[in-house]
């Protein structure tokens, strides 16, 4: 018998404030499934019309799957934070977008039916788990030049990138990278992030007792003479430096997704509604251009164009991986729809957790600007892929209308 798809919305969704990596980091003695197991509990008490044995799976990503983040961390975090032992859980890694294909992934059972409730997130706590521990790469990788040895290190992708556009220069990438933290300043001084963040609760043998409750990454009023003077450690003379990049850093995020009827029926907010997604692989020696292709192939899928995205929240995994984005699809560099709230260079970027503020923000967005229909949250990731998600705003006049090409840009 034909199975009817259902619609996916958004219901809620939260993180914990990011911390820098390392021994003096605000994380560095707290385990990381303590920080996602906050961000459940969180979801759970902000959403009281939502029983937990109504929580039909828990999927938690991780790009280091072992020690406090191994042990199908989705399964451990779902019993620690409480839900019933009938909810089961699971473990998913796509790298850099493992939150957001933890939420594509789980957001297709709703649509087919298989479940109506679910909590979706990730976590990443870089101070235990440095980027490839663990790892035994194939050496057929180099023996046989399947790809360039450049491509199992993110930065000097990111130097390929700006080889391969020469016109995003470094100047380029430092004054897009002081924009991310000026909007993050703004948005922190306008109370936009403190809404979803889960106060967390740390010790440490020399620094004492503390609660976690802003972000650690930033740096405001970070200015281009700074950034100017800051080395190139990828590449002598290069474009890539710890300015003009996401840092490394610890942090958890989640969200509540709902069939939209399972939503109505339990009192749910419907944030917002998803429309599209899609995952792409491209050449792992510039992995930043990612998120290109897979916006084509998601807009296709929506019968959308980039003019009908009305907001954009693009993981600033490198200034030049989100000019490229900006450049291909002929965006200002300042656009004012691309990350109003500032991005990872600021925020921080702990790998598997970011999709989720991505969408935890949009959704935010969405609140605010009622007269832009759709958004984008866009990714790169490691190894050569890119993915990208398209919403629809439940503010919008004509939501949950006929999908049109029509004015949706704002």
């Amino acid at each position: 018998m034909p199975r009817a798809l259902r619609d996916v919305v958004f219901v809620d969704g939260v993180r914990t404030p990011f911390g820098k990596a390392g021994q003096r980091g605000v994380y560095a003695q707290t385990r990381a499934d303590d920080l996602v197991i906050n961000c459940i509990r969180e979801l759970v008490r902000r959403n009281p019309q939502l029983p937990p044995e109504r929580v039909d799976d828990v999927a938690i990503a991780a790009t280091t799957q072992i020690g406090d983040q191994g042990l199908t961390i989705g399964r451990l975090a779902a019993l620690l934070s409480g839900l019933p032992k009938t909810v089961p859980g699971f473990s998913i890694d796509r790298m850099c977008a493992g939150a957001m294909t933890a939420v594509t992934t789980t957001a297709s059972g709703i649509a087919f039916g298989a479940y109506d409730v679910v909590i979706a997130g990730g976590v990443e706590h870089m101070g235990h788990h440095p980027m490839g521990e663990g790892v035994d790469p194939n050496p057929r990788i180099v023996a046989e030049k399947l790809v360039d040895p450049s491509a199992l290190v993110m930065g000097s992708t990111a130097e390929n990138l700006h080889d391969r556009f020469p016109e995003i220069t470094k100047e380029r990438s430092d004054a897009f990278a002081v924009g991310s933290q000026d909007k993050l300043a703004k948005a922190y001084a306008d109370n936009k992030i403190q809404p979803d963040l889960v106060p967390v609760a740390t010790r440490h043998d020399e620094l004492g007792w503390g609660l976690s409750t802003a972000d650690e990454p930033p740096r405001p009023g970070t200015t281009m003479a700074e950034l100017a003077a800051l080395k190139t450690p990828f590449r002598p003379h290069g474009r890539v430096t710890a300015g003009n990049a996401a840092g490394l850093n610890d942090g958890a995020t989640a969200c509540i997704l709902a069939s939209a009827d399972t939503a109505d029926e339990l009192g749910l907010p419907a944030r917002m509604r998803l429309v599209a997604y899609s995952f792409v692989g491209v050449e792992p020696e510039v992995m930043g251009i990612g998120p290109v292709p897979a916006t084509e192939k998601a807009l296709k899928q929506a019968d959308l164009t980039i003019e009908d995205i009305g907001l954009f929240e693009l993981n600033e995994a490198f200034a030049v991986q989100v000019l490229a984005f900006l450049d291909h699809f002929g965006i200002a560099d300042d656009d004012p729809r691309v990350n109003q709230y500032g991005g990872a260079i600021a925020t921080g970027h702990p790998l598997a957790s970011s999709g989720v503020r991505l969408m935890t923000q949009l959704a935010r967005q969405f609140e605010e600007n009622p007269q832009v229909r759709y958004g984008l949250t866009a990714m790169c990731i490691g190894i050569g892929m890119g993915g990208a998600v398209i919403w629809e705003n439940p503010h919008h006049a004509d939501y949950g209308k006929d999908v049109t090409t029509e004015g949706a840009a704002a």
